[in-house]
């Protein structure tokens, strides 16, 4: 069988083509840039809507890579009230969600902060607030003492996919990472984050979580890079919509002899993915602040208020008069009447192609 990573004699130094990934991560930090400088443009409620959004989908989509669905409602609810955001609708969260929002908050807000054994048991003590994972009894907030493989397929028929170092050699192995983790290597903060998560999920030093841990440690060094602790981009959003590839990429490079250039390639093509995701929400959101401010000194009806901003967030489909009708719970005759209005103030207006029904669009370039 082919050697794992570890055990070979040059472990952990790790070597990358440098040619192929600088093109790379020149695109990534400049869409970095972009990004932040289309945030310092926003309001601070606009940005902490977006970052509170952005964190939402951060801690659901890390625990959803492992197969968890968290309540989308209760993680916000419980980011919101931490970082004393006001925001409607909040609820109750159960204490696995305060745990993961707890975790990923540290990472994030705290982000200057130094890692070390205790950060990193708290982290999965958080995790795991009843001591189990699932029904299974586990080591929590410890590094395990027992040996670790990633396996799948029916019992007795299993398919070993990796097997950890052993047990007695995490904590020094830790000690390496930590100490590398802490150092100013001179190394760009986003390729230290691609490290630093390869290198946590080969060590993979806890009885479980060590995906969300690597993650999160991800999530920090990328506070890093942007030197702030408001999220405009998730990483795990887009590692979940290429998990496939994610789990075949770790695989592949877990039996390299050191040359990690491969996995650097994909994570900062899935890295520049996830801030290209939010470079057109972000066009969405200006837009969107954009039209209010412009027609700031108009009333509108509460009707007419929902549809505008369904419409400026990307309606699906066709505008028409029936489906107005419906959305805003009205007569047709009243959604024509509040249509007809709009489009006397130039800001909806027929669509040109016409067809068996009418359909309406708005009166302008929603970008400019």
């Amino acid at each position: 069988m082919a050697k794992y990573i570890y055990q070979y004699p040059q472990w952990p130094d790790f070597s990358w083509d440098d040619k192929q990934i600088q093109p790379i991560l020149g695109e990534v930090r400049h869409l970095q840039g972009k990004i932040i400088g289309q945030m310092n443009v926003l309001g601070f409620s606009l940005k902490e809507t977006t970052s509170l959004a952005t964190l939402t989908e951060d801690v659901i989509k890390s625990s959803e890579i492992e197969g968890e669905r968290l309540n989308y409602d209760q993680v916000r609810s419980s980011i919101a009230r931490r970082l004393g955001i006001e925001t409607a609708g909040m609820v109750a969260s159960n204490r696995y969600v305060e745990g993961v929002v707890d975790m990923m908050l540290d990472a994030t807000q705290n982000y200057q902060k130094p890692i070390d054994n205790e950060r990193l048991f708290g982290w999965h003590a958080a995790l795991f607030p009843t001591g189990r994972s699932g029904m299974q009894k586990i080591e929590v907030g410890q590094y395990r003492t027992g040996e670790m493989q990633v396996v799948s397929g029916a019992m007795g028929k299993e398919k070993v996919h990796f097997e950890a170092p052993p047990a007695e050699s995490v904590p020094k192995e830790m000690d390496l990472f930590i100490t590398w983790l802490n150092s100013d290597t001179k190394l760009d903060s986003v390729l230290k984050s691609a490290i630093a998560h390869f290198w946590f999920i080969i060590i993979h030093p806890f009885d479980d979580g060590n995906g969300r841990i690597a993650r999160a440690i991800s999530d920090l060094l990328l506070a890093r890079s942007d030197n702030s602790n408001q999220r405009f981009y998730s990483l795990s959003s887009q590692i979940l919509a290429q998990k496939k590839r994610y789990y075949e990429m770790l695989q592949k490079v877990q039996h390299s002899s050191g040359d990690i250039t491969p996995w650097f390639k994909w994570y900062l093509d899935c890295l520049y993915d996830a801030l290209d995701v939010t470079a057109l929400t972000l066009k969405k959101v200006l837009s969107k602040s954009n039209f209010w401010e412009q027609y700031k000194d108009i009333q509108f009806n509460h009707r007419q208020n929902l549809i505008l901003n369904k419409v400026l967030d990307g309606f699906d489909g066709k505008l028409t008069s029936s489906k107005w009708a419906k959305i805003a719970k009205c007569s047709s005759d009243t959604a024509l009447r509040d249509i007809q209005d709009l489009i006397s103030k130039g800001i909806l207006r027929k669509e040109a192609q016409g067809g068996r029904s009418t359909n309406y669009e708005l009166g302008f370039d929603v970008e400019e």
